[in-house]
């Protein structure tokens, strides 16, 4: 599995976090997964 791959899968999961009821404080999880996801899109740009 490539990096970018892995990045979009935690993205998903804390995205997946994010929407369930679980009280926290602190940290976002929709803000974590967000930003995971804009890492991996832009990957191939960072790495090359």
């Amino acid at each position: 599995m490539s990096v970018q791959a892995l990045l979009y899968v935690v993205a998903v999961i804390l995205l997946v976090l994010a929407a369930l009821p679980i009280p926290r404080r602190g940290v976002s999880f929709a803000l974590l997964g967000a930003a995971c996801a804009l890492l991996a899109y832009a990957w191939p740009v960072i790495t090359d």
